[in-house]
């Protein structure tokens, strides 16, 4: 294993203490806890926090900010965070409108993070919870009851937060969230794995001309193995079962993400974008925005999946809203 790290213990305390001295000015750490807030938290509005396994990075803490998430909690390497860590997040953004949840359908971080809106909720903490579930490559998985949640939720923290900076009640943030959740799905692929520190060996194995079709952001299996074929073909194939599940038709708009998984260069996901736009062309669908890049990684699998998400009027609105976090700045 080549990583650079001082101690697989310690991975995770030590990146966010740098999180912290890199960007003071969107984020503060909470003392004691694996958890980021947004810098002068709370504030007067909903507040949303989510969070998971660390290794995904900028996914989640990168993502606090204006118009975004205000808490991020982070578990060690692909490990749900635990409730006591959710808690104090929930309790240290909490501005008094309320908390919602941004949770990807993992079943530890479903029950740890409902777990910690009871808790939140015996303290009279008003908590509303979201299950991200856009990936359509296989229904159950290693850690999953029914679809897993990938990249697709970048775009529920997006849009909700929006909503929520716009002055949305709990009702309203809950509700849009569920609509983006109703209209978003997501289909990856790897070409190699990646090592967790505390595991000190690859996740999985590939030979050197085989490519993983469908695996989830913690290297969970996919639909099948095959041969590494042309861009455009991974493209076609993955395209052909996203939008199976979630159809677009001539004069839709949607907005498109591309996201590497920590492995593989900015040149190879602009050429797979070049066939997403030109597959949603072929159908008459609009682009309303593209995001390309490094959101919600796997340490360093190479690789990437696409996200489609079908707007309305009131999506893309909040979608194109200003947002401005460490890893993310729209005006």
């Amino acid at each position: 294993m080549k990583k650079i790290i001082n101690s697989p213990e310690q991975v995770v305390e030590e990146m966010l203490q740098g999180v912290a001295l890199a960007h003071p000015q969107y984020v503060k750490r909470l003392e004691g806890f694996n958890v980021l807030v947004r810098a002068g938290a709370p504030s007067p509005k909903v507040a949303l926090v989510s969070g998971g396994g660390s290794g995904h990075e900028p996914t989640h803490g990168g993502f606090v900010g204006k118009g975004m998430l205000d808490g991020a909690v982070a578990g060690a390497v692909f490990t749900s965070p635990t409730p006591d860590q959710v808690f104090e997040a929930v309790k240290a953004v909490n501005g008094g409108k309320g908390v919602l949840l941004v949770i990807k359908n993992y079943t530890g971080d479903v029950l740890n993070f409902e777990m910690a809106g009871e808790m939140a909720a015996a303290e009279g903490i008003e908590v509303e919870k979201v299950v991200v579930d856009d990936d359509v490559a296989v229904e159950n998985s290693t850690w999953t009851t029914g679809r897993r949640g990938i990249a697709g939720t970048l775009f529920v923290h997006k849009i909700a937060g929006a909503k929520a900076e716009a002055g949305g009640s709990l009702a309203e943030v809950k509700r849009v969230a569920e609509k983006v959740i109703a209209n978003v799905r997501s289909m990856g692929m790897a070409l190699s794995p990646c090592t967790v520190p505390a595991a000190g060996k690859p996740s999985f194995t590939l030979a050197e001309d085989e490519v993983e079709i469908g695996m989830g952001i913690h290297g969970e299996p996919g639909t099948h193995r095959e041969a590494l074929r042309p861009a455009d073909e991974i493209v076609a194939h993955l395209m052909d079962k996203i939008l199976a599940d979630n159809p677009v038709a001539a004069g839709d708009e949607v907005a498109v993400m591309v996201n590497g998984l920590g492995g593989t260069p900015l040149m190879e996901l602009y050429v797979v974008n070049r066939k997403v736009a030109e597959i949603l062309g072929a159908k008459g669908a609009a682009i309303a925005k593209t995001y390309v890049g490094n959101l919600m990684t796997s340490l360093e699998m190479a690789g990437f999946s696409i996200t489609v998400l079908k707007l309305d009027r009131e999506i893309k609105e909040l979608l194109l809203a200003p947002a401005d976090t460490p890893a993310f700045v729209q005006f």
